[in-house]
C-alpha cells in the first residue's frame, strides 16, 4: 500500500473549484464577512441542527430523533454549566429533504428568524455546504460532519495554504484515507488493477470521479485505472450503459459513491445483464443496513468504508458511554439495527457543548474562537482543529468494511481492513464476492 508523502499529500489536497463544479455554495469566506448580532448569554443555548430525514438520503437521518431525543434528556437532567450559569439547551431541528436549495433555506430561517447560538448539520456536501455557506455569510458558527473534507472545504472555496474560513469548522475523514482503505480492500481481494467508477453528477460523485484530483490520479500511482463511462444524474433508472462500460473494460473492481436508491438499482441490474466483479466497494448507499437488506443474497460482502461502530474504542466525552453502549441503547429503544450516523450525530453535540464551555458564553464570536483551536476526546474519536490538514477541519480514524450474513440480523457490518493503523479492531478477513 502507497504511503502518503508531504508532497502526495499536498497534490491530493489541493483540489481547485473547477475540478469540484457543481460544490461551490452561496457563502464567502472569513474576508469581508460581517457578524450579525449575538444573543449572548441568556440563559438559553439555542441549537440549529440541518439533517436528510426523507429522501434519497434519508438513511443518513436515520438516527436523528434518537440521539437528539438522548441528547436532550441528558441535558435536562445535566444542565451545562457556561459563565457561571445552567443553561437550557435547545435544539431546533430541520429536515433538508436531501435537496441542497432546501438546506440553504432552513438553515437561514433558522439564523435569521429563530436566531440559532450556533448551528450544527450532517450527512453529503449536498447538505454541509449550502448550510456551511449561510452561516459564513451571516456569522454564525457552524459545525458540520459526515462528509469528505475535500468537498466541504476546498469545494467551498477554501485553498491549501490560503483561504479559509471564520465561523464555520468540520470533523470527518478526507478522500485521501478513503483512497488508502478501498486500495487495501482490492489487493486482499486479489481483484485485478481495472476498476469501474460509478460517480453521479453530485457533489461527491464529481470530487471522487474527478481526473486531475479525485480517484484516477491517485489509485494510478498503484497500477490501478478507473473505467468512467460518465457521470450520471442522480436518480437514473436505467444502468445499462454502465454495466456494458464496465464489462467491456474489464472492472473487475467496483468503485463508486451513490445514494442507496440508485445502487440499489444498479447492482440488481448489473446480476441480470452478468456483471459480477471480484470486489465492491460502495461509498453512502452501502453504509446502511437497510440498502443491503433491499439486495437480500446480493448483499453478500459488499463494501464499504467504516467510520464508527460499536467496536470503535472511543467514549463520549458528554454522556461516559462508549461507542458499544451508545449503539445498544439505540438499538434498545429503536429496536433497530446500529447504523453509522449515530456516533457522528452525538459527537456534533459533544463538540457543541465543549465549545460553548470553553468560550465561556453563547456568543458567537466566542464561540467561533473556541472552536478554532478546540480539541476533544469523542465517541468518533480525538479531534483536534489544530492539527489540519487545513484550518476549520479535524480528521476522524477510517477503515473498511464488509457486509457478512448476521445472526441477529439479515447482515452485519465487519471490519475487515485497516492500513491507516487506527484504533479500530480487525474483526475479519476481506472476502471477494
Amino acid at each position: 500500500m502507497r504511503q502518503w508523502s508531504g508532497d502526495a499529500m499536498k497534490r491530493r489536497t489541493f483540489l481547485t473549484a473547477a475540478g469540484l463544479a457543481g460544490l461551490a455554495g452561496t457563502g464567502a469566506c472569513s474576508s469581508g464577512i460581517k457578524r450579525s448580532e449575538s444573543t449572548g448569554s441568556t440563559g438559553t443555548l439555542k441549537l440549529g441542527y440541518v439533517t436528510p430525514q426523507t429522501g434519497a438520503l434519508a438513511p443518513f437521518g436515520e438516527a436523528d430523533t434518537y440521539v437528539v431525543g438522548a441528547v436532550k434528556e441528558w441535558f435536562a437532567k445535566n444542565p451545562l454549566r457556561v459563565g457561571g450559569q445552567d443553561l437550557t439547551v435547545e435544539v431546533l431541528v430541520k429536515d433538508a429533504q436531501s435537496d441542497s436549495k432546501r438546506a440553504g433555506t432552513v438553515a437561514s430561517d433558522l439564523i435569521l428568524s429563530d436566531k440559532v447560538d450556533l448551528m450544527l448539520v450532517s450527512s453529503t456536501p449536498d447538505i454541509t455546504n449550502p448550510v456551511a455557506d449561510q452561516c459564513e455569510a451571516n456569522g454564525v458558527p457552524c459545525i458540520s460532519t459526515v462528509a469528505p473534507w475535500q468537498p466541504w472545504f476546498l469545494g467551498r472555496g477554501g485553498a491549501v495554504g490560503g483561504k479559509s474560513f471564520t465561523w464555520t469548522y468540520h470533523f470527518f475523514w478526507g478522500l485521501e484515507d478513503v483512497e488508502a482503505v478501498y486500495q487495501d480492500m482490492w489487493a486482499a481481494a486479489g481483484a485485478g488493477k481495472k476498476a469501474g467508477g460509478l460517480f453521479p453528477n453530485d457533489p461527491d460523485g464529481n470530487a471522487w470521479g474527478d481526473p486531475k484530483t479525485g480517484f484516477p490520479p491517485a489509485v494510478a500511482t498503484n497500477g490501478y485505472s478507473i473505467v468512467d463511462p460518465g457521470r450520471f444524474a442522480v436518480g437514473t433508472q436505467d444502468y445499462s450503459a454502465q454495466i456494458a462500460r464496465f464489462k467491456q473494460g474489464g472492472a473487475d473492481i467496483l468503485l463508486g459513491v451513490v445514494v442507496p436508491p440508485d445502487f440499489t438499482n444498479f447492482w440488481k441490474q448489473a446480476a441480470q445483464q452478468g456483471y459480477r466483479p471480484r470486489i465492491a466497494t460502495i461509498a453512502k448507499a452501502l453504509l446502511f443496513p437497510s440498502t443491503i437488506e433491499a439486495l437480500g443474497d446480493l448483499g453478500q460482502n459488499l463494501g464499504t468504508e467504516v467510520w464508527w461502530s460499536p467496536t470503535h474504542p472511543f467514549t463520549s466525552s458528554l454522556t461516559g458511554q462508549t461507542a458499544a453502549q451508545l449503539a445498544e441503547a439505540f438499538t434498545a429503544s429503536t429496536k433497530k439495527q446500529w447504523t453509522q450516523p449515530i456516533g457522528f450525530v452525538h459527537a456534533l453535540f459533544e463538540v457543541a457543548a465543549k465549545a460553548v464551555a470553553t468560550a465561556g458564553s453563547t456568543d458567537r464570536q466566542a464561540v467561533a474562537n473556541a472552536l478554532k483551536s478546540l480539541k476533544l476526546d469523542t465517541v468518533v474519536g480525538s479531534l483536534d482543529w489544530t492539527a489540519g490538514p487545513v484550518p476549520n477541519v479535524a480528521k476522524t480514524p477510517l477503515v473498511g468494511g464488509q457486509w457478512r450474513k448476521g445472526t441477529t440480523y439479515p447482515y452485519d457490518l465487519v471490519v475487515v481492513s485497516n492500513p491507516l493503523k487506527t484504533a479500530v479492531p480487525v474483526a475479519g478477513q476481506v472476502q471477494p464476492l
